[in-house]
């Protein structure tokens, strides 16, 4: 589902009422009727109602819905946060069509001590919506702050007043919403943190926004659903044996870290892989063969620390060269001197020899590539990077605040800059390609942040590039049925103690639950 800028969506309100000719009142019309649906099926008891209408579209949006909701029979109360005389449009029109009607209507811009003791089973803010710029300034931010708190259930219209649209960071201060309903399609700053938090239950409704008309704005941005994963899904076929389904080899291990080994190469056998083989350090071998039953394992030579040595280079790319394996590298691998040449060494002979092999890098993969950023454009545009704001730091050079202020553009720039897949790892991850695509992911949480989760999700993608999925749908994919397999795992034992052996375990529910009927 494609995901918008302000700037986007307003063009796209602009094109259909110019463009295509449906008139803006008829579109405010159908957001209101949409939004009242909305409300009918989650505060049907809901009977005491105040609404708070801004000047904008957005207050012409919430007028609709107070004569709507009027007419069910519900007692609507609407607060004008700005003077009657400045309405102007379609809110204009909607304001004097809830006057005629004799609608209960109070401006409230003076004062508005009055909210201290209203008496309301919901409230509906309709004061801002994409056009605001600039921080909300009194006495509207004083309403917004009243608003806030008052213990009444809060629903808000396309997003929480005084939120930016784009970033997702209040302007000042915002609405602290239980549920927005969202028109056409959503907003960046909807899925990001602390908006995502801030609209609280996110709902998105159709007006009729033709699709000839958002194709035209070539939005970049997407956000992740259950459809579009259903239908990346790699086919199962009855005449199919384990050689169908590719191989993966894991890159990965040290002393103190075969967790981190063991997690990604189940999770690769988990999502479907055919094969997965372990290449380790060669006196872990005995943990790793009795820890792992389905996963086969390729002992190396190894530094006097247990990781692997430099001379690992030439039996992993021979293996991988000969089996045709997608390499995860990265994994509990360490970051010993020796080792990190061992990663260096293993990208350079992939380019030098034209071996083309497609790798998903992370952890100490990604740290040691940190040490020479020059070899990150070497990786080709079939790899697949999945930092941590942490990793991302030093394969930038940013400190983590600065990235963290704007990641959607920073994994655009990144990806397209070195002509990679950039899984970049956080509450939402954050997924773009070398041709400026980009997913927002919509499942996951808290009690997913916990040691191993990244093991996991490196194994996934890995596992399904190796079953002929693209490198930038396996990266978005994988990140959707990670975080699925959090969501199913912790609606079974809660987030509290949750770990990545659960996840792993709950993948293959995680594929069931979406396969097609």
């Amino acid at each position: 589902m494609n995901v918008v800028t302000a700037a986007e969506m307003r063009q796209i309100d602009q094109d259909t009422i110019e463009g295509i000719g449906i008139p803006g009142i008829v579109l405010m019309e159908t957001a209101g009727n949409e939004i009242v649906r909305v409300i009918e099926r989650h505060y049907s008891t809901a009977q005491r109602i105040g609404i708070f209408v801004g000047k904008g579209n957005n207050g012409g949006d919430g007028l609709v819905i107070a004569r709507q909701l009027a007419h069910t029979g519900r007692d609507v109360s609407v607060f004008l946060v700005s003077p009657a005389e400045s309405f102007t449009g379609e809110a204009r029109t909607n304001l004097d069509i809830a006057r005629n009607l004799g609608l209960k209507i109070e401006e409230i811009q003076a004062d508005f001590a009055f909210l201290d003791t209203l008496h309301c089973d919901l409230l509906i803010d309709a004061i801002f919506g994409t056009g605001l710029h600039g921080n909300v300034r009194d006495p509207i931010a004083n309403i917004i702050n009243a608003i806030n708190d008052l213990s009444i259930p809060i629903l808000s219209v396309d997003l929480p007043s005084g939120l930016d649209a784009d970033t997702g960071h209040p302007l000042s201060t915002c609405i602290q919403a239980g549920r927005t309903v969202t028109i056409g399609l959503p907003k960046r700053g909807l899925l990001l943190h602390p908006g995502a938090e801030l609209a609280g239950e996110l709902e998105i409704v159709d007006i009729g926004f033709p699709q000839q008309v958002i194709d035209t704005q070539n939005i970049k941005v997407n956000w992740t659903t259950e459809k579009d994963a259903a239908e990346w899904l790699p086919s199962r076929t009855p005449a199919s044996h384990k050689g169908s389904y590719g191989r993966v080899l894991v890159v990965a291990g040290s002393t103190g870290m075969t967790g981190a080994a063991a997690l990604a190469s189940e999770a690769a056998l988990r999502v479907g892989a055919g094969l997965v083989t372990l290449a380790i350090p060669n006196s872990l071998n005995p943990i790793l063969e009795v820890k792992l039953s389905e996963v086969m394992t390729l002992p190396l030579p190894e530094t006097e620390e247990g990781s692997l040595a430099v001379s690992a280079s030439t039996p992993i790319l021979e293996f991988a060269e000969k089996t045709k394996s997608v390499i995860a590298i990265g994994p509990g691998l360490s970051q010993h001197p020796e080792t990190v040449a061992l990663v260096h060494q293993l990208i350079n002979e992939n380019r030098k020899r034209d071996l083309d092999l497609r790798m998903v890098v992370d952890a100490d993969g990604l740290n040691a590539l940190s040490q020479a950023t020059e070899l990150i454009s070497s990786l080709g545009e079939e790899a697949v990077l999945t930092p941590h704001l942490g990793e991302m730091a030093r394969l930038t050079d940013t400190p983590i605040p600065s990235l963290a202020t704007d990641r959607i553009s920073i994994a655009e720039k990144f990806a397209q800059k070195h002509n990679v897949t950039l899984v970049l790892k956080g509450a939402p991850t954050i997924t773009s390609d070398p041709n400026g695509n980009t997913w927002i992911n919509s499942t996951g949480n808290p009690g997913m942040a916990t040691a191993g989760m990244g093991d996991v999700l490196t194994g996934i993608i890995a596992g399904l590039m190796a079953q002929n999925v693209s490198s930038e749908t396996a990266a978005v994919l994988g990140v959707y049925l990670h975080g699925l397999a959090g969501d199913i795992t912790a609606e079974a034992v809660g987030m509290h103690g949750l770990i990545a052996g659960d996840v792993l375990r709950s993948v293959p529910q995680a594929i069931t639950s979406i396969l097609p009927n």
